[in-house]
């Protein structure tokens, strides 16, 4: 299995141990920022992730407007480039919300509070949306003048800016952008932005995306859906309303794959949220593929992992039942075609303590 939005080994004790966390850098503006130069190998979350038969994730850093730039890595290896698949998957951003106020999906930087009337905040907004656009603007000419020097020599050296220079790839579509949004207005102003931009979208949250299937469908943006087990986020929501989201998606051919959330000590319980999406209306099939070839489509790997084929990457788990049944046990795993011994944290703490009276 895969899940495609962790902060596997860049976070080991979210709350209280502030240097275990690495998953996020000083400033607003971090392109050049590299998830895989701060991923511990030796998190104890990889092992408590692997027995439940996950064997690759994306881990992507988490703050300011543009974060930095999310890997794909298999779940064993000594050191973080044994680890990697994909050390330069995508970017990660988050846009500045619409509206203002304090809540779900808050703005970003300084602005996780914007001013306390709407038109204050949409100015606040449309400046902060500004001064990205001025960013892309500057990193395309830095793009430009180097493309013409590697033609010219004779042309004056230009300047080296390790920002712009990260930027690239994503302008050029050589590179996917997760736009992290939960509400309906941010899903579509991040839509909007990275059309305008030429950029390749894919929705990372997406609380509100089985509200707007169509326009999802229309444009081919796919969602990285978290929050399935989450709690309804308005008073008016049907008890299920996040359970049933992704087979609503699924109904309506919306691409999305399933994750387990933002910790890495959440990705475990990622079968469990596949199996919570089979129990209200998405298939079986269709919740296996959720967290298996779909993310991997999603990212365009797909011809690497996702599925048992030949030529493929041999990651793969046998068990004894259904794997997204919370009482199937793992018998074997295999990442990249080598067998991974199953102990974890969790189970010498289980034997630690079990004979004690």
């Amino acid at each position: 299995m895969m899940d495609a939005g962790t902060t596997m080994g860049l976070s080991e004790i979210g709350q209280g141990a502030a240097g275990t966390v690495d998953a996020s850098e000083t400033g607003n503006i971090n392109p050049n920022a590299q998830a895989i130069n701060g991923i511990n190998p030796h998190s104890a979350h990889i092992g408590v992730t692997r027995v439940v038969g996950i064997t690759h994730v994306v881990s992507s850093p988490r703050s300011g407007a543009i974060s930095g730039q999310a890997a794909l890595i298999n779940l064993v290896g000594d050191t973080p480039p044994l680890m990697a698949v994909v050390p330069n998957l995508a970017m990660y951003m988050t846009l500045p919300r619409s509206g203002f106020g304090r809540g779900f999906g808050g703005g970003f930087g300084n602005f996780g509070q914007q001013p306390g009337n709407t038109q204050d905040a949409d100015r606040a907004r449309k400046a902060q949306l500004d001064s990205l656009a001025q960013l892309f603007a500057d990193a395309k000419a830095y793009g430009k003048a180097h493309d013409a020097y590697a033609k010219d020599a004779t042309l004056p050296r230009p300047r080296r800016d390790l920002q712009l220079a990260a930027l690239l790839p994503m302008l050029r579509g050589e590179m996917p952008v997760m736009f992290s949004a939960d509400r309906e207005t941010d899903i579509r102003a991040a839509i909007t932005f990275a059309a305008e931009n030429g950029l390749k979208p894919i929705i990372v949250g997406g609380r509100d995306a089985w509200m707007m299937t169509d326009e999802l469908k229309e444009k081919n943006v796919p969602v990285i859906l978290t929050g399935v087990m989450a709690l309804p986020g308005r008073e008016d929501d049907p008890y299920d309303v996040n359970f049933s989201a992704p087979a609503k998606l699924a109904a309506a051919g919306v691409r999305f794959a399933i994750t387990s959330g933002d910790a890495g000590s959440e990705a475990r319980n990622l079968p469990y949220v596949a199996g919570m999406a089979a129990a209200f209306g998405l298939s079986s099939a269709d919740a296996l593929k959720a967290v298996t070839l779909a993310p991997a489509e999603i990212f365009g790997v797909a011809d690497r992992l996702g599925s048992l084929e030949t030529g493929k990457i041999a990651n793969l788990v046998v068990t004894n039942g259904d794997i997204l049944e919370a009482r199937t046990l793992t018998r074997h795993l295999f990442i990249d075609g080598r067998e991974v011994p199953l102990g974890n944290k969790h189970e010498q703490l289980y034997e630690m303590f079990i004979g004690r009276p």
